[in-house]
């Protein structure tokens, strides 16, 4: 039987996931599953870490996952997963699939700050190895073997596993909400394009070459239909304008109750990366406002970067760059390299 002294420790922690995470709670170990509204059963993991599953769900249905604070700065979309999480512990939204819920860098979060000592979203397919003394580098690692062990139990069955990565941007952008999609080498998702428009997003950018994002380890080391959405601008906890995500926290509910409006939906317009900036000293120049927006588009022979010998000049009728960052560390990627491939995409999804 459970006693109300864990009862009121599940409903502190499902009714406010994030103030209970921020605060570095734990449950007691015998207080670490339970169950709320509609039968649904939920499990405590690990900090910032929660399974749901519904009382009852049928052969092969869907498995999501839904992370947010992957850079603990981006606080918009951790505020709707927390009220995701309250909103089906008390019934107010449905769920008829399995659903891992993951708030990144925990540390982060707290500090009000992009991350400690390197970016948790380029540590990710082992890159966490190279940077053993990191403050990221273990919780990279946790996280990956939260998502490894969540989809070892997935559905094998096409379109089954979903991840929905959830940040916001550092400027602002040409197009406010767009998604970035991993390369795989496989063809990419009409029902990602689809659920992509019910979400309002209005470009999607895909990647040529494979990643160390949270969303490129999913996509390939556990066959999920992944993608990293940009949703907006960075502002500290309780200082967002939560309608203004309405359509990515729609969509992401209607996903998790087996409902949708894609049908009604535009489809996003779509850019392909066809280079980056790499910052390869601190002698590296972005030769580009330093507000420039994301999908800013540049005529050809315009020179957007230096570096010692290095120069970056645009070589195509237009190209648009997107997270323009000259500040990172030397190696880092400073900028991408974007053309449009709309029509070219959207007709060979499948």
């Amino acid at each position: 039987m459970t006693s109300s002294v864990e009862r009121g420790m599940s409903d502190s922690m499902l009714g406010d996931f994030l103030a209970y995470t921020l605060a570095g709670s734990r449950p007691a170990l015998q207080a670490t599953q339970g169950t709320c509204a509609n039968g649904v059963r939920w499990s405590w993991l690990d900090d910032g870490v929660l399974q749901i599953e519904p009382a009852t769900q049928e052969e092969g249905a869907r498995s999501v996952l839904a992370s947010a604070g992957v850079h603990g700065d981006e606080t918009a979309p951790i505020e709707l997963l927390s009220r995701l999480v309250r909103d089906i512990a008390n019934g107010n939204a449905a769920l008829t699939c399995r659903l891992l819920v993951i708030l990144g860098n925990v540390d982060a979060m707290r500090d009000a700050c992009r991350y400690r000592d390197d970016d948790l979203n380029r540590l990710f397919s082992g890159r966490h190895t190279q940077v053993p003394h990191s403050h990221e580098a273990p919780r990279a690692a946790a996280l990956e073997q939260a998502a490894i062990r969540f989809f070892a139990a997935a559905s094998t069955e096409v379109g089954a596993r979903w991840h929905i990565d959830m940040h916001t941007a550092i400027r602002a952008s040409a197009f406010e909400r767009f998604a970035l999609l991993p390369h795989t080498g496989k063809p990419f998702s009409r029902a990602m394009f689809e659920w992509l428009g019910e979400a309002r997003i209005s470009a999607v950018l895909l990647h040529t070459t494979k990643g160390t994002t949270y969303s490129h380890f999913t996509a390939e080391a556990c066959g999920a239909e992944a993608c990293t959405l940009e949703l907006g601008k960075v502002r500290p906890f309780g200082q967002n304008d939560l309608t203004r995500f309405s359509g990515a926290d729609e969509a992401l509910r209607d996903l998790l109750a087996g409902t949708s409006g894609a049908a009604h939906a535009a489809m996003p317009r779509v850019f392909t990366v066809i280079d980056q900036l790499t910052k390869q000293s601190e002698a590296f120049e972005l030769l580009v406002a330093a507000d420039v927006p994301n999908f800013t588009p540049f005529a050809k022979d315009t020179l957007l970067a230096r570096d010692g010998d290095y120069r970056y000049t645009v070589r195509h009728d237009e190209e648009r760059i997107v997270f323009p960052n000259p500040t990172v560390k030397p190696g880092l990627r400073a900028g991408l390299l974007v053309v449009e491939t709309t029509q070219d995409t959207l007709s060979t999804l499948v």
